[in-house]
């Protein structure tokens, strides 16, 4: 790791983080203690422990940091800002789900010393090229795994390295590499020599079987061999294909072999290409921003988050600022408030009748006044669950339009009465409120309300409490909950009354008196209450949307799937997981998507398939959070009907073919050092009811280093334009349920065919390089 650490000599930031520093670790007003943190000679770990001597220590990878805040920049800062000036104060954000690291320096100068070293890491960490982070990664374990620190290892050393990294590889075997590798002949591998014996250990015989089918002389690929390769087996666009077989060599042909010169490719670029991104199985082109952005806003999939303000569970868990920052970091543009009146006149945000801790509404504003638009410059749109008094939400309207000034969006566009939705495109940097409305956009953009006019209006009272669905009323797990009432404090249903009848409870809806201020905030994003699709296509304004919840929406779905679609094709709808779901797990969203449901909320906090779909469809189209939908489902003309997608005019099955060829490094799942994972791949189609399906690969004994398939696993696709496809990769346990490994979901719209390598995510969707899939994909008309 030669490359991160070379500039450290005259970088005395780094070289104080090397030395070492006494910072405080914080956790909250009360919990702060002393940690000892120094940077490892690696320049890659930070290591910490207690300053109590014989203490276990920690370390994290500077990998697993994506920013420094400066400053009093978190709730626990925020919290003890009274007692540590800000320029002694910073907070390590973590990748995926892991808490951040609040720290207090004993000086600002120590602080700085941190704050920029750290910058400056990940800066170096980003402008790594591939064959440099490989090397960097052989490097870290290397050191892991020489226990005794002489920079050199021998034969145990590297057996227990062969463990770890998730080999089991037969002794006789490991040990002819080892001699190969040990150049030296000292009975030690060192520096360069671990890397020879690396190489060796990774030598990928599947790619080289492609490499030779299409090499002329088994040495080499000519221009003309690579072309035919791009174009036979990648299927790329012929016109264009011995310009880009030039550019291919000029970038992933390494320059110290001889082949560049001769305008071909030798087995380590043809490797290089596979492994670049436009070897991956997702198609680069769709990775950037490559929609139309100038439809009506309900033509798009939008990515929506429930509750964002929960880290954890409905019940008790923590609520948290932070929650707003990680969705909208994700590419979230759909986030969610619950408001209540707090103390001392300021609205608090917490889910009502819960014991969940509680968060200033002025908070979150701020939140999305700093953060809204730094992964995306599309609208965001807000959507407010409100059960405060007018008077707080007056002050609600105040903190939205002071904080969040000309980024809240307070008319129409043009100020003219619209038809229909503007634009994504037309909406950039907009903050929209969705929420009760006094009246529609007709009356408001008439010139002003009359005096005798009062200040406030009703509006019918709904909350998510009050949805929990009829049918589940008498479902015996409310039964149970109602049991539990008295201990867990089941939420109590807002504003809403129970009259207790033959055991069973009927709610009724009360009104609820709504602030001019506020209701003037709204203007796009009319919040009410849905009747049916035949009284929304007579009597609904487009700006009107209504929300339900996940079972609802599926009994509409079941009755009248086509109407649903017709009805999002002029409308927005918003589908949320049941008020049963106190963990805050998460509902399929896909089966919302097959009805062109725009806002479909998700707890983000929660890993699993669910999040892994979501993160799916909207890793295209620049991660923006908008996917224009499916052009049948935007047509008022066109029918579609999710359950039936045969009848649709332009209907054109596909056939999918995906041969599972090898893994290459996949991580450890148990933590035991003997234990080496026993993996097999499951492909798994989500779309329309007729496509869900999924298959998988048999399971290989003990190898997760390099485990070889070639196994062929088909499908047939009826609506492709919805479906997305998800590998993942598991430990075989014939004994207990198979452990997660990793994972990658995308749009079947944007597969790469050919051979591809897939690279795994974890279960919190970050990266785990260099954990790759290697397929062959083919997909043809089925007619």
């Amino acid at each position: 790791s030669h490359n991160v650490c070379q500039d450290r000599t005259g970088d005395d930031n780094l070289q104080s983080m090397i030395v070492g520093t006494v910072m405080r670790k914080i956790k909250s007003r009360t919990w702060k203690k002393q940690r000892y943190f120094k940077l490892q000679e690696d320049c890659m770990t930070i290591w910490y422990k207690s300053k109590k001597a014989g203490n276990a220590h920690s370390t994290f990878s500077v990998n697993d940091v994506e920013t420094v805040r400066e400053g009093h920049q978190s709730e626990v800062l925020l919290s003890i800002a009274d007692e540590f000036p800000p320029d002694r104060c910073f907070t390590l954000v973590f990748r995926g789900r892991r808490g951040n690291l609040d720290l207090v320096a004993d000086s600002a100068d120590e602080a700085q010393s941190w704050i920029k070293g750290m910058k400056k890491l990940i800066e170096n960490l980003e402008n790594m090229g591939e064959s440099e982070k490989l090397d960097q990664w052989i490097c870290e374990w290397f050191k892991k795994a020489d226990k005794n620190n002489d920079g050199r290892m021998n034969f145990p050393e590297i057996r227990v390295l062969l463990k770890m990294m998730n080999v089991d590889m037969n002794e006789h075997h490991a040990h002819r590499l080892f001699m190969t590798a040990d150049k030296s002949q000292t009975g030690t591998l060192e520096d360069d020599e671990f890397v020879l014996f690396y190489k060796m250990l990774t030598q990928r015989e599947d790619v080289l079987r492609v490499f030779q089918d299409y090499s002329g002389d088994g040495q080499k690929l000519s221009l003309r061999d690579l072309e035919e390769f791009l174009r036979d087996e990648q299927l790329e666009e012929v016109d264009g294909v011995q310009q880009l077989a030039m550019e291919l060599i000029q970038r992933y042909e390494p320059s110290d072999t001889g082949t560049k010169m001769l305008k071909a490719m030798s087995i380590d670029g043809f490797l290089m290409y596979l492994a670049s991104a436009e070897g991956s199985i997702f198609h680069p082109r769709q990775q950037s921003l490559y929609q139309d952005m100038t439809q009506p806003l309900n033509h798009y999939f939008i990515s929506s988050s429930h509750n964002t303000y929960l880290m954890e569970d409905q019940l008790r868990g923590h609520s948290s600022v932070e929650g707003y920052i990680r969705a909208l970091k994700r590419g979230c543009r759909c986030v969610e408030v619950d408001c209540w009146d707090g103390p001392n006149g300021e609205p608090i945000v917490y889910h009502g009748h819960t014991f969940t801790s509680k968060i200033l509404f002025k908070d979150v504003v701020i939140a999305l006044r700093n953060y809204a638009f730094k992964v995306s410059e599309y609208p965001v749109i807000l959507s407010t669950e409100n059960h405060c008094g007018v008077e707080q939400q007056r002050v609600m309207a105040q903190h939205l339009n002071t904080i969040l000034g000309d980024k809240l969006l307070k008319s129409t566009l043009d100020g003219k009465i619209p038809v229909s939705f503007p634009s994504p495109e037309e909406l950039k940097g907009k903050i929209l409120l969705k929420g009760k409305k006094i009246g529609g956009l007709e009356e408001s953009l008439n010139g002003p309300v009359e005096p005798e006019d009062s200040l406030t209006g009703e509006v019918s009272d709904e909350d998510e409490a009050a949805d929990i669905d009829e049918d589940s009323l008498h479902s015996n797990s409310l039964r149970r909950m109602a049991k539990k009432r008295s201990t867990l404090q089941f939420p109590s249903y807002g504003s809403i009354k129970f009259i207790q009848f033959n055991s069973r409870s009927f709610p009724q809806k009360s009104k609820q008196r709504l602030s001019k201020e506020l209701s003037d905030c709204v203007v796009y994003c009319k919040s009410v209450h849905f009747s049916s699709f035949k009284h929304s296509r007579i009597h609904s304004k487009f700006y009107e949307i209504s929300s339900f919840t996940e079972s609802k929406a599926r009994k509409h779905l079941r009755e009248a799937g086509a109407e649903f679609v017709h009805h999002n094709a002029r409308q927005l709808t918003r589908v949320y997981p049941s008020g049963l779901r106190t963990d805050s797990s998460n509902f399929n969203p896909q089966e919302m998507w097959n009805t062109g449901t725009q806002i479909v909320a998700l707890n983000f906090q929660t890993a699993g398939v669910e999040m892994d779909l979501n993160d799916g469809l909207f890793s295209q189209n620049g991660r923006c959070g908008y996917v224009l939908k499916p052009d049948f489902m935007r047509m008022s003309e066109r029918s579609f009907d999710p359950e039936v997608p045969i009848n649709r005019e332009g209907y054109r099955p596909l056939s999918l073919c995906i041969q599972v060829i090898s893994g290459q490094q996949l991580p450890k799942v148990n933590i035991k050092e003997s234990s080496v994972v026993d993996p097999f791949v499951r492909v798994e189609i989500h779309g329309v009811p007729l496509d869900q399906a999924k298959q998988e690969t048999r399971y290989i004994d003990n190898n997760g280093f390099n485990p070889v398939w070639y196994d062929t696993l088909r499908f047939t696709i009826h609506a492709p334009e919805l479906a997305l496809v998800r590998f993942v990769v598991e430990d075989y346990d014939k004994a207990s349920r198979n452990d997660f490994v990793g994972q990658y979901s995308l749009p079947f719209s944007c597969i790469q065919q050919g051979y591809r390598h897939i690279h795994l995510l974890s279960k919190d969707g970050t990266s785990i390089p260099p954990a790759s899939l290697f397929v062959h994909v083919r997909i043809t008309n089925l007619v």
